[in-house]
């Protein structure tokens, strides 16, 4: 009887210490939001905006935009159907900084403070007037003159600033308070 007791403790122990090293095993191998983004990710985004792979560095910022990147344009857009400027921005702010700003390009150009271009940083925004009235289309500031946005053309996409259509359409910029 003895025996049994002591050959049914050690299967019990080695069972436990087995399920122990394969809990470690699963969480080390399982990823998690807030790990590295794949290198493959850095080195195409530093690529698209003309910087080094370590100035890739906020990693949710990235992995939002490859996630709508190419979605397509519709006035009024929220989702993967169909997103537009304001909608992305809206979602952009919502996800990679946990903020709730507005969802109108109206309305976010009087929720911003102002700064200049020279001072933009990453997760400004910029406003632009496409339509030859007034401030009609917004995108979120990432590095050196890039910006993601929604266009009607292409969809979610990063521009240059210093495109000759920016340039000239460029009205200001804004730091969400």
């Amino acid at each position: 009887m003895k025996n049994v007791v002591k050959y049914t403790c050690v299967v019990l122990c080695l069972l436990y210490l087995a399920s122990c090293k394969h809990q470690q095993t699963v969480s080390k191998t399982t990823k998690t939001p807030s790990e590295s983004i794949p290198e493959s990710l850095k080195k195409q985004y530093a690529t698209k905006l003309g910087v080094t792979e370590s100035d890739i560095k906020n990693e949710k910022l990235y992995q939002f935009i490859n996630d709508w990147y190419g979605v397509k344009y519709k006035y009024g857009g929220k989702d993967k159907n169909g997103i537009d400027c304001s909608g992305l921005t809206s979602q952009l702010y919502s996800v990679v900084y946990k903020k709730t700003i507005a969802c109108t390009t109206k309305d976010l150009v009087n929720e911003v403070k102002k700064i200049k271009e020279t001072d933009l940083k990453e997760g400004d925004l910029v406003f632009f007037n496409t339509n030859g009235k007034s401030i009609s289309h917004v995108g979120v500031y990432l590095q050196n003159h890039k910006f993601v946005h929604a266009s009607t053309k292409k969809g979610v996409m990063i521009s240059d600033m210093n495109e000759p259509y920016f340039k000239q359409t460029y009205v200001s910029s804004g730091r969400v308070k």
